[in-house]
């Protein structure tokens, strides 16, 4: 990281945020309609929720789409205007893989 990879910086960013939003917790809708302002929380933290925990395998899975959305991206731009990018994807995928153990290759 010090050197600054950007495929590793941007599949570790993205992939961070997409934890991030798997740990949110549903808003229902009809909680979302129909509420008057006076009936809403009041005070610091009342309408705090905890955050759904993710188990071991759960962020596993979730990283290896992450890799797998790559890869596949990846192999869809096959012009050669799109190299590039399509070697920054496997870049970000190998990456993301070397987090699991997996070799790059995996896919």
């Amino acid at each position: 990281m010090r050197a600054r990879d950007k495929a590793a910086v941007s599949a570790l960013r993205a992939t961070l945020g997409v934890l991030d939003n798997a740990e949110a917790v549903p808003v229902d809708e009809a909680q979302l309609r129909g509420m008057a302002i006076e009936q809403s929380p009041v005070g610091a933290g009342a309408a705090e929720v905890a955050r759904q925990e993710l188990s071991e395998r759960g962020v596993v899975d979730i990283v290896r789409a992450e890799a797998a959305e790559r890869l596949e991206a990846a192999a869809q731009l096959t012009a050669p205007a799109h190299a590039d990018r399509a070697a920054r994807l496997r870049a970000e995928a190998a990456v993301l893989l070397g987090f699991l153990g997996e070799p790059a290759t995996a896919r």
